[in-house]
């Protein structure tokens, strides 16, 4: 099943965190992101031609986000968006990171058309 066709499941903790190596295999299904943060997190910058569509854009992943119920930090500027994923219950990444990355990549992807 791809990734974006499946939902983020609550995270309650208690679940220990992602490890780096199962982390890579997720991060080829979602291209353009990296792991930062010593693998804990995962991260891209989406460049746009101004503000107008980067605030847009950043729109669309907060759409996307309360639909997840999973929130990314976001940080918007003139000409980019930059998105920074992980599951704070668990202070590291869980598929549920994956999930809304490859969701973020379809709606951009979209954009794009």
């Amino acid at each position: 099943m791809s990734l974006t066709d499946k939902v983020c499941t609550a995270c309650q903790g208690g679940v220990e965190p992602m490890d780096e190596a199962a982390a890579q295999r997720y991060l080829a299904e979602v291209p353009g992101w990296e792991l930062t943060h010593a693998g804990t997190r995962i991260e891209r910058h989406f460049k746009t031609g101004d503000f107008a569509t980067a605030l847009g854009f950043t729109q669309t992943v907060g759409e996307l986000a309360e639909q997840e119920d999973h929130h990314p930090q976001i940080t918007l500027g003139w000409g980019f968006v930059q998105v920074e994923l992980y599951t704070h219950k668990i202070g590291g990444l869980h598929e549920n990171d994956f999930i809304l990355a490859a969701k973020i990549n379809q709606a951009w992807d979209q954009a794009q058309r």
